[in-house]
């Protein structure tokens, strides 16, 4: 059986802390970061609010990326083993791959192929706060938040739910262990519900 998961959602809204908890539990799991696929600084527009786009769609190599999930779906054993995951004797015949990233449910090729998706909201101003927190390779200019991040984050949460992508929300603000539970109980549900 081959289980793609997709955690998306708000910047700062914990989904690499979720992503890495459920790749040290599930059985042959590997991981994806959309992160991984931004194009080169130099190739990341300049918008019509003064700020560098990385928060939108075209700001990543989304081709790159899906081809990356395909050569999971072809041989998810040889992707582990190449990405430096052991495979599990006792469970090989599961393979999870968790995606992780803000804009998993804009890219259209990739929507389909989500066992399960997940997306983490928290509000405004907790995001906000996280994200003054955060160290960035390219540090924030001022204004970046409430000029591009924020308004991002709406459009392409609103574009995926007038696209009917079914998502499981899920609360950033509640305690790590807890929010790691309720997803990894759910993940285990889906497993026992195909078995």
């Amino acid at each position: 059986m081959k289980v793609i998961i997709g955690v998306g959602g708000m910047t700062n809204g914990g989904k690499t802390t979720l992503t890495n908890s459920l790749l040290k539990t599930l059985p042959n799991c590997c991981v994806i970061h959309q992160d991984d696929f931004f194009k080169p600084q130099d190739q990341i527009a300049v918008g019509e609010d003064g700020f560098k786009q990385w928060d939108v769609l075209e700001s990543l190599d989304m081709e790159a990326m899906l081809s990356t999930v395909q050569a999971w779906v072809r041989n998810p054993c040889k992707f582990a083993r190449a990405h430096g995951v052991p495979v599990q004797p006792a469970a090989s015949d599961t393979h999870v791959l968790l995606l992780e990233g803000f804009l998993l449910y804009s890219y259209r090729p990739l929507v389909d192929l989500y066992s399960r998706r997940y997306f983490l909201t928290v509000p405004y101003e907790e995001c906000k706060r996280r994200r003054s927190t955060r160290n960035y390779q390219v540090p924030d200019p001022p204004g970046l938040f409430d000029g591009h991040v924020w308004p991002m984050y709406q459009k392409y949460k609103g574009e995926m739910e007038a696209n009917g992508v079914e998502v499981v929300y899920l609360d950033g603000t509640k305690a790590r262990g807890e929010l790691f539970q309720q997803v990894l109980q759910d993940i285990q549900n889906s497993f026992l519900n195909h078995c």
